[in-house]
């Protein structure tokens, strides 16, 4: 059985002990974390499609860590003016191990 979430603005595809980064959660590491905004739940029969999201329908994950991504590194530059500019991001994540889909109704 897999599922489609949505949290942090994104969309994951998710399966049953998978491990996903997604945006950052206040949840401490090694709690449990209830994602109720599930687009499409999938698997043996016919795909269950919520609109927007499914009633009932809930992914269950444990929190394994908080990091930040690679650096992503960028430049401005504005020709004629000699005016440039370096800089990097590092965005914050936490690691989710997925444990249960709960389909609903």
């Amino acid at each position: 059985m897999y599922a489609v979430i949505e949290t942090g603005g994104k969309q994951y595809r998710v399966q049953e002990q998978d491990t996903v980064r997604i945006e950052l959660l206040p949840e401490d590491e090694g709690e449990e974390v209830i994602l109720d905004r599930v687009l499409l739940i999938g698997g043996d029969e016919a795909p269950r499609i919520g609109g927007p999201y499914l009633h009932g329908a809930q992914v269950v994950g444990r929190v394994l860590r908080h990091d930040r991504g690679r650096k992503i590194k960028g430049f401005t530059y504005k020709k004629r003016k000699r005016v440039q500019r370096h800089y990097g991001h590092r965005q914050w994540f936490t690691e989710l191990r997925i444990e249960r889909i709960h389909p609903g109704e």
